[in-house]
């Protein structure tokens, strides 16, 4: 395959009781989105009606020959152990060649035909990305039958927030999930026990395989350590902003959350047609500046069977959302799927005890929509904001909508400053609207708009 050429993929789902056509070909095609932002090509996609997933290897045998012909595998799962497990005398067997009838002692001459009948060797694909979540089993027969790697739909999400993490804290969050991941797949080598054990050199030792996983926990441990030191400065820094009025943008990933935050604050930020793009919490102020600034944060985007490791792992990250003023909900509306991807944003911020704050559904998007679908989302979702993050227009109004939200609870005050406390005057100003001041022999009284909590802060301190 030349360099450039990217790597071959093919989408295997199981469409279970409970999940309609459209639901399940919606699932089918984010699997293809993530699978592109992750470099594959797709290029063939085998789905199959089952009550549950098949125990050997997720579809039934006829699936798996299928499979079999696009990956250039024999369609068959070997009985017995696989070659490089298998010992003999204690030992492991050193050639493949000699474990073939321990392997495969009846090889199927049919899956042979299949395969001769499928798609020619430089097209075939070397990947097969499963839209569930499978047990390690599932995976190890399904490489063995197919010859190609296997990633179910929690391997594919971690593998793109891993080549997406940017900052240390990104970078820990994520490698904590997929060890976690990864823990319970780790298979056996070929290494035997590592020591002997017991009173006088007696017992089964540790094997390699404990050893691994030993190994694993620990670095699990340390990384664990690692993060909480770092979301200790993180928690610091929003204590500091605990007063300040705070707007998160939450949402679908590839919503557009990443241009409404370049738009609504005039930053250059990471903008990209790929999910995942953004896994780093940004705050910025809002733009043009009000009094007091109004802080806007972008946050990591949710999924469909987001892996729970994710979830907890970047739950520190998801603080952003649980501690703001108020959320701003981005949804692409042009997407067909929109609903299920409001049911699952709604999901992540339950988990995330965020449920109950104050939201704004924002309909992005409006630009890619016939003004019949317009008028459709409007009657709809008669409280929804329906714009595009590419219109200064509608991005203003957005702006104005914040604004408005924040100044219902600002509640107007005299705030008294004597003349030996005239250092309050800059955070003052900062953090209030000044509409107006008088001297005398006490001191400077100010006349400010601003919220109760920060009016009460300032009378304490004067």
């Amino acid at each position: 395959m030349p360099s450039d050429e990217k790597p071959r993929a093919v989408l295997l789902g199981v469409q279970l009781p409970g999940v309609d056509d459209a639901a399940h070909a919606a699932s089918l095609i984010e699997l293809g989105r993530l699978a592109k932002t992750l470099g594959l090509a797709v290029v063939a996609e085998i789905s199959q009606k089952r009550s549950a997933l098949a125990a050997a290897a997720v579809v039934g045998e006829g699936k798996l020959h299928e499979l079999a012909q696009l990956t250039g595998g024999s369609g068959v799962i070997p009985s017995g152990v696989p070659a490089h497990r298998i010992r003999v005398g204690g030992k492991r067997v050193a050639d493949e060649a000699d474990a073939e009838d321990a392997v495969d002692p009846h090889p199927t001459e049919a899956a042979g035909d299949d395969v001769a009948a499928g798609a020619p060797a430089a097209a075939q694909a070397t990947v097969v990305l499963v839209d569930h979540d499978i047990s390690p089993s599932q995976a190890r027969n399904l490489e063995r039958a197919t010859g190609a790697e296997v990633l179910d739909r929690s391997a594919v999400i971690l593998a793109i927030f891993q080549r997406h993490a940017r900052s240390r804290e990104a970078r820990l969050q994520v490698e904590i999930a997929r060890l976690t991941y990864l823990a319970p797949r780790l298979r056996e080598g070929g290494g035997g026990d590592r020591q002997s054990g017991g009173i006088g050199g007696k017992g089964a030792g540790e094997s390699q395989i404990e050893l691994d996983r030993r190994k694993v926990r620990d670095r699990i441990a340390q990384l664990r350590r690692d993060l909480a030191a770092i979301e200790q400065d993180a928690a610091t820094r929003r204590r500091r902003r605990a007063d300040q009025p705070t707007v998160a943008i939450v949402g679908y990933t590839n919503a557009g959350k990443s241009s409404l935050m370049r738009a609504l604050t005039s930053t250059n930020l990471l903008v990209a047609d790929q999910l995942f793009a953004t896994l780093d919490t940004t705050v910025r102020a809002l733009q043009p500046e009000t009094v007091p600034r109004i802080l806007v944060s972008d946050t990591v985007g949710f999924i469909k069977k987001l892996p729970h490791d994710l979830v907890a792992s970047f739950r520190s990250t998801l603080d952003a959302a649980r501690e703001a003023s108020l959320l701003l909900q981005v949804v692409d509306a042009a997407d067909p799927d929109f609903p299920s991807q409001i049911t699952v944003t709604t999901d992540v911020l339950a988990d995330i005890d965020a449920a109950d704050l104050p939201r704004l559904l924002v309909l992005n998007k409006a630009d890619k929509l016939d003004a019949a679908q317009r008028a459709a989302l409007q009657s709809q979702f008669p409280d929804a904001l329906l714009l595009s993050a590419k219109s200064p227009d509608d991005v203003a109004a957005l702006h104005a909508t914040i604004v408005t939200f924040f100044e219902r609870d600002m509640i107007e005050e005299e705030l008294l400053v004597p003349y030996t406390q005239q250092h309050l005057l800059g955070e003052i100003h900062s953090s209030c609207r000044v509409l107006g001041e008088r001297y005398d022999e006490i001191g400077r009284h100010i006349q400010v708009r601003a919220h109760p909590a920060v009016v009460a802060r300032l009378r304490a301190r004067a």
